[in-house]
């Protein structure tokens, strides 16, 4: 079976569906929830980096970041690019934060900062953000979260934009 038969609409949904239902599952049942990503992760073609990335939201969704790190590197490894891709790499990064990883996570998301944009860009922002701040780097994290939130202000866009970009800066 190729993944262009398995992967299809019905599969996208019935993924959807269950992370829509995530909220329902009390910590004790966590096991469940990742029982039903990988009844759905089964379907799929062995090679496929779905299976992977699933898998991994499902472990970090869950408080296990440590099992998680080595799915998303595999989904990524795999192929896994676009609009997941991105969010995998989002997500490894806070994985790897949350697991005494910062630096790799400053080192996968600071090209983000460069890719093309899409709705993700504040959380790569964000994340990346946080991974700094573990390091000691507050400064340069508070200017990315600055920057993230001046266009989203109904006035003051100009002045925080400008007082981010001074906190890394000099002379500014």
């Amino acid at each position: 079976m190729c993944e262009g038969d398995a992967v299809n609409q019905n599969w996208e949904d019935r993924v959807a569906a269950a992370w829509a239902a995530f909220d329902t599952y009390p910590e004790e049942r966590a096991h469940e929830f990742r029982a039903l990503i990988d009844t759905l992760v089964a379907e799929l073609p062995d090679d496929s980096p779905l299976g992977p990335f699933e898998q991994a939201c499902a472990w970090d969704s869950t408080g296990h970041s440590d099992k998680a790190v080595p799915l998303y590197r595999e989904a990524l490894a795999r192929g896994l690019d676009g609009y997941k891709g991105r969010r995998a790499k989002i997500q490894l990064s806070s994985s790897l934060r949350n697991t005494g990883r910062a630096e790799e996570g400053v080192e996968l998301l600071t090209p983000e900062l460069d890719a093309p944009s899409d709705e993700l860009d504040d959380a790569v922002r964000a994340t990346l953000a946080l991974c700094l701040s573990s390091l000691g780097r507050d400064r340069e994290g508070l200017s990315l979260v600055l920057g993230a939130l001046a266009p989203h202000l109904p006035r003051y866009q100009r002045s925080m934009a400008n007082y981010a970009r001074a906190l890394v800066e000099p002379g500014v």
